[in-house]
C-alpha cells in the first residue's frame, strides 16, 4: 500500500515550506546546469538576477498547493549579459547562503517551475516573476 496524506496534511507540509526559509527570503537566477538539489553548492554558475521576496511570500496552501504572493521582481546582476537566459532559480533564507529550494526557470509559457515575463535578462533590468506554485505530493 502507498501511503497517502490528507489535502490538510499536505497542506501543513506545504506551509511548512515558507516557514523554515522564514521572511526576507532572497531569489536567485542563475545559468548553466543545476546542482543535483537545494543543498549541493553551486559550480561555475553565474548569478543572474536576484530579489529579496515579499515578507508574506507565498500564500496559505489549499486544496494542497501552494502559490506565490504578492510581486516577485528581481534585478539582473553584474554577470547578465544581454540575451543571457536564466536555467534555474534557488530561493535563499535572509542569510543569503542557506538554500532551501530550487527548480527550472522559463519565460511565461516555457513550462518551468517558475516562470517570468522575460527571460532575456541584462544588468540592471527589472524582471518579474509571473507564476509560481508548489505542489504537495501523494
Amino acid at each position: 500500500m502507498t501511503i497517502s496524506y490528507s489535502v490538510a496534511v499536505k497542506n501543513a507540509r506545504l506551509d511548512q515550506v515558507e516557514s523554515t526559509a522564514g521572511t526576507s527570503t532572497i531569489l536567485r537566477i542563475y545559468n548553466g546546469t543545476a546542482p543535483t538539489n537545494a543543498d549541493t553548492a553551486l559550480s561555475g554558475n553565474t548569478l543572474l538576477a536576484e530579489g529579496t521576496l515579499p515578507s508574506d511570500w507565498m500564500a496559505a496552501a489549499s486544496g494542497g498547493t501552494k502559490a506565490k504572493s504578492g510581486t516577485w521582481t528581481l534585478t539582473g546582476q553584474s554577470g547578465a549579459g544581454g540575451g543571457t537566459a536564466g536555467t534555474f532559480f534557488r530561493v535563499y533564507r535572509s542569510n543569503g547562503t542557506t538554500c532551501d529550494m530550487q527548480g527550472t526557470f522559463t519565460a511565461t509559457g516555457g513550462g518551468g517551475d517558475m516562470t517570468v515575463d522575460n527571460n532575456s535578462i541584462a544588468n540592471g533590468q527589472s524582471l518579474t516573476v509571473s507564476t509560481f506554485t508548489l505542489t504537495a505530493g501523494n
